[in-house]
């Protein structure tokens, strides 16, 4: 007998909100499974930490400038974001 492999599961719709931090409300597992792009004012970014699309920004490094837990300090860039699986 001659078993077809598995379908490729499609990727989760991405969510209007998501974060890379484990411990954020904003962490979806099951997107992570697959590869993630982030265009901000249609400019691929690779360090962008957070993003929300409705709300037009992204969170992404200051340096490697540290809060006091440890993690890096965060700033806010503005602008269109568009969220892809590559």
């Amino acid at each position: 007998m001659n078993e077809a492999a598995p379908a490729p599961a499609s990727p989760p719709d991405l969510p209007d909100r998501l974060s890379v931090d484990p411990a954020s409300p904003h962490h979806v597992p099951a997107v992570f499974e697959h590869e993630i792009g982030i265009r901000l004012n249609d400019k691929e970014r690779f360090d962008v930490e957070e993003y929300c699309i409705s709300e037009g920004w992204v969170k992404v490094p200051a340096g490697r400038t540290l809060d006091r837990k440890g993690k890096p300090l965060m700033i806010k860039l503005r602008g269109k974001v568009e969220a892809f699986y590559r």
